[in-house]
């Protein structure tokens, strides 16, 4: 991710084509009424015609918002902050998420946009569905609830002056963008980041 300075205003443009530029962008509300929808129908189906109990549901909405969690981190420390060389990995991976850091309160830009978030979703759906069965439909869920989660914290992160019981989360996070890039990796939560060690420093914060 080489760009010149952090942009504090102002928004980049990604694409010549303008309905391509529009589908790099999107609002929390677009992304809500697409996903709490599909997660009431898949505990209601798994529910009254999968078999799959009320506790059984909870567990694995539970498993499946931790499971986002971990898969949060990964991405986020290994494929968004991957090393490239070539010129068309470098475009990729500013397009991916090397332009949020260029322009982090770019408020369009918070949540992924429907068309590759809706992709994605559906082929993590189907290696799930493949690995666990019918109890997808309780474990997907609560992995959409956890992406639903994150990405309302990541906005708020950058949109709004931080509350008193966000404010560790706030700052583990501003410090990812403006001090140390390489740490501080979990946005809805430092779990991760407690368990690999790469909770960003307090020595890393700037002077007030």
């Amino acid at each position: 991710m080489e760009f010149d300075k952090i942009k504090n205003k102002g928004q980049a443009r990604l694409f010549q084509n303008d309905y391509m530029e529009m589908m790099t962008k999107t609002h929390p509300i677009v992304i809500y009424s697409l996903y709490f929808p599909v997660i009431i129908f898949m505990l209601y189906y798994g529910a009254a015609y999968k078999g799959l109990g009320v506790w059984a549901e909870v567990g694995l909405f539970v498993c499946g918002a931790l499971a986002w969690s971990l898969f949060e981190y990964i991405m986020h420390r290994h494929l968004f902050h991957m090393i490239v060389e070539s010129p068309r990995a470098k475009k990729f991976v500013y397009t991916m998420h090397g332009v949020h850091h260029e322009f982090p309160r770019d408020k369009e830009r918070l949540f992924m946009p429907p068309v590759p978030s809706i992709i994605i979703a559906c082929v993590l759906f189907t290696i799930i569905h493949k690995l666990m069965g019918w109890n997808v439909l309780a474990f997907f869920p609560g992995f959409l609830f956890g992406y639903i989660m994150y990405g309302s914290m990541h906005f708020a992160i950058h949109a709004f002056a931080p509350p008193r019981f966000l404010k560790a989360l706030w700052r583990n996070h501003h410090l990812h963008h403006y001090k140390a890039p390489e740490k501080g990796f979990g946005v809805s939560s430092v779990l991760w980041d407690i368990i690999f060690r790469t909770v960003p420093k307090r020595e890393d914060a700037p002077n007030p």
